[in-house]
């Protein structure tokens, strides 16, 4: 059952326009998790691409870290309601992915899949165009397994539930299916500066 339950602090002026409404800043980096942190060797991770139940490609760690390296610098909203700014990743364009897979979009949907049975939905528009990436690093050295190492998605311009920790795959549906959360009352989108925090937001 979701719960309202979140308490936050007043938003600093000259940052109100970075800080989305009923978000307050964060210096440090929670840990939040549903469920037990897995620990996921590098030389065991794999990163899968489907289209509906067909794998397109697959990549082991090597392989996924031979494809092009991008960073990106973004701020970050929890649906929790803390936002942290200016956090710098590293990591592959989901862009790059689909470039080395061969293929376009095929579809408007996606799920992200994780190695602890988690996952989450996003539109293909929000991860395509430079907009999304599987992270690698964070603040310059590898991704720690609280963080969702050894990769994650990053989808910074949502919610943070939808930057699935301990990724292993992106599966293209048909339709929109909620995902972890989705199913348990989050919003299905999750727009930070629309407060879609829950269904019905």
């Amino acid at each position: 059952m979701a719960t309202r339950g979140f308490f936050g602090r007043r938003t600093p002026p000259e940052l109100a326009d970075r800080i989305p409404p009923g978000q307050y800043l964060e210096e440090g980096f929670p840990v939040l998790s549903a469920g037990p942190t897995p620990h996921v060797r590098t030389e065991d991770w794999s990163f899968t691409l489907k289209v509906g139940p067909r794998p397109v490609k697959r990549w082991n760690w090597d392989e996924f870290n031979a494809l092009p390296i991008g960073k990106m610098t973004r701020d970050i909203h929890c649906v929790t309601k803390w936002t942290k700014l200016n956090t710098a990743w590293e990591g592959v364009l989901v862009d790059d992915i689909l470039a080395d897979a061969g293929i376009e979009p095929p579809t408007g949907y996606t799920l992200a899949h994780a190695y602890d049975g988690y996952d989450t939905n996003v539109p293909t528009a929000d991860l395509v165009g430079g907009k999304a990436m599987v992270a690698l690093r964070y603040e310059g050295a590898p991704l720690t397994a609280d963080h969702g190492g050894p990769a994650r998605l990053l989808v910074p311009h949502l919610y943070f539930w939808k930057s699935a920790k301990w990724l292993n795959g992106l599966q293209f549906t048909e339709r929109d299916e909620g995902g972890f959360w989705e199913l348990r009352g989050y919003h299905m989108y999750g727009d930070p500066w629309k407060e879609q925090r829950f269904t019905g937001d």
